[in-house]
């Protein structure tokens, strides 16, 4: 019994150690990590499973559960080449996904996935893949054309060297005829249907000076309208009136229906119910000399522009009220203190003597970014702040901002701010941001038609604040036509671009300008001075984006501006009339 005892206490011990040698081995050998391309290909593996098995792909769980393994390569290694195929394919299961649950939020997760990828992974190739995702999803599943085309209007436009390019192009060439055709039939059913739904005017709101007054009728949707001039009535008492009929709208509860103006150029305007299916919004006019309609969006709102004959110079004005009752004396009067409200433009007589400077974009408009970290609306804000500084002390210009701080400000308000302030020149500040990180460079733009297609996607980026109709080409082709400072704008453009890259090219080696051109932007439709658009540099480029961070080359930057104003100025004198 001795012995067996022994046997038996000998073989426990045997075994004892050797399971005290394998416990560290096993648990040492858990903490070995898989790689994100391990975790890839097993995500991957696990996909296909379920692809293959019908009754698997009837339960959500199944679904879950392999979409969380790609989830987690993101999570672990979201500076991986994989993250962002992980990101991309649990997208496309959210998607196929909702064939089989019909939930509206499984859409909505790929949509939110997909942009994922283009937000943090914007170099990657997969990127113009997911953008191209988003236009299918609005297109096939949630059966929207008017926002597929413009999903895929971005593939155009920020992806240019994509290869989902072509095919966005031709989704858009379908679409366009989709759309049009959607429209042919909506006008008919409108016509037929007298209980169609109706949208609402909310709110009528102007910015007036004795020569220039900008009207803007907002609304709660798109609407289509007709307008007509009427001369004044003398047997009904009645003055020269503007009206326009907005189609298949009434008047929204709170609306002011009227609004007492009383500029010189127009009296009121006011805003009623015309028949059950039309407003009618009346300008009641004193004296205009002319006037242009067009529409912009998001919201939709349609903005009406009124001139007047130029008035008398105030200054002119005031020269002639003091040499009437100026005294005779025997010398000059040193004043006491220096006059402010006489600015040294004036005292010298320069033809342009107050500036809008327009910081682009601003609150929830960011405008180009890296990370959310360095956003295009703070770098214009300050860039702004320090060229009116110098503009004030080398040319003695009165100078204003349509934004001093980080708030959201629609396109034509700013362009209703520059008429509003009469100002003699207007400058829109913006950052460039390009697929490619080694484009760089600085250009400056002036409204006309777009000659490139670069100009053309920049334009369509600085105007998609918002979801645009594809009508819109024909409300900017409108106002272009009646736009009478293109030969001005043109000349400024070329003095200030002149001017940026002299100041540049004295305190930086790597330069380059990519020249003055010509495009459609909203922004500077109806400026009724000379008006232009700086591009300052590629924030997407490690240099420029380094330097726009940069103090000394805003600085720089703001001079070279100054310059090329100064010079423009210089260059005008003999012959510009201000306004």
């Amino acid at each position: 019994m001795i012995i067996i005892r022994k046997v038996f206490i000998a073989v426990l011990l045997f075994f004892t150690i050797i399971a005290l040698d394998i416990g560290p081995t096993t648990a040492t050998s858990n903490k070995v990590t898989a790689s994100p391309k391990s975790l890839l290909t097993k995500a991957d593996e696990s996909r296909n499973a379920l692809y293959r098995s019908k009754n698997r792909m009837k339960y959500r769980d199944n679904w879950l559960n392999c979409i969380q393994k790609y989830e987690k390569i993101y999570k672990q290694y979201p500076k991986s080449e994989q993250a962002a195929w992980a990101l991309y394919r649990s997208a496309q299961m959210y998607t196929k996904l909702y064939q089989y649950s019909i939930l509206e939020a499984d859409l909505d997760k790929a949509l939110g996935v997909y942009k994922k990828v283009i937000e943090e992974y914007g170099s990657h190739r997969l990127a113009d893949d997911a953008q191209y995702r988003i236009g299918e999803i609005y297109y096939e599943y949630k059966k929207d054309p008017t926002q597929a085309y413009v999903e895929f209007l971005k593939v155009d436009v920020k992806f240019p060297n994509g290869d989902m390019r072509p095919r966005a192009r031709e989704m858009m060439d379908k679409l366009a005829d989709i759309l049009r055709k959607k429209e042919e039939i909506e006008a008919v059913e409108t016509d037929k249907s007298s209980d169609s739904k109706l949208t609402a005017v909310k709110n009528i709101r102007y910015w007036s000076t004795p020569t220039y007054t900008r009207v803007v009728i907002d609304l709660d949707g798109q609407v289509e309208y007709t307008f007509n001039l009427l001369e004044r009535d003398m047997d009904l008492h009645k003055p020269r009136r503007l009206y326009l009929d907005l189609e298949n709208t009434y008047v929204g509860s709170g609306i002011e229906t009227t609004i007492p103006i009383k500029d010189g150029l127009l009296q009121m305007a006011r805003a009623a119910q015309y028949n059950k299916e039309t407003v009618r919004v009346v300008l009641d006019i004193d004296n205009i000399k002319d006037y242009k309609i067009f529409r912009l969006h998001d919201p939709f709102r349609i903005v009406v522009d009124v001139s007047g004959a130029e008035e008398a110079k105030a200054e002119e004005k005031e020269i002639t009220t003091k040499t009437e009752v100026r005294k005779v004396g025997k010398g000059i009067k040193k004043p006491e203190s220096p006059d402010d409200t006489v600015t040294l433009a004036r005292q010298l007589g320069l033809s342009v003597k107050t500036i809008v400077i327009d910081p682009g974009h601003g609150g929830k408009d960011p405008g180009c970014y890296v990370n959310y970290a360095i956003q295009e609306k703070d770098i214009v804000l300050k860039l702004a702040k320090k060229l009116k500084g110098i503009i004030e002390k080398r040319l003695g210009c009165e100078v204003f901002l349509t934004r001093n701080e980080d708030v959201f400000l629609p396109l034509d308000e700013r362009t209703a701010f520059a008429n509003v302030k009469k100002a003699d020149v207007f400058i829109s500040l913006h950052v460039n941001s390009h697929k490619q990180a080694d484009i760089f460079g600085l250009e400056t733009y002036f409204l006309n038609m777009a000659t490139d297609e670069n100009a053309v996607m920049l334009a369509a980026k600085e105007n998609a604040t918002s979801e645009k109709n594809i009508s819109d080409l024909q409300s900017i082709l409108n106002s272009l036509m009646l736009n009478t400072k293109i030969s001005e704008s043109s000349k400024l453009a070329y003095n200030v671009q002149d001017g940026i890259m002299a100041s540049i090219k004295s305190s930086y080696r790597t330069n380059k300008s990519l020249g003055v051109k010509q495009a459609p932007f909203y922004v500077l439709i109806g400026a009724e001075m000379p008006a232009i658009l700086i591009e300052t540099g590629f924030i997407s480029n490690s240099t420029e984006r380094k330097r726009l961070q940069s103090d000394k080359y805003h600085e720089i930057l703001a001079d070279g501006i100054v310059d090329g104003i100064e010079s423009y100025i210089n260059s005008i004198k003999p012959a510009y009339q201000g306004g």
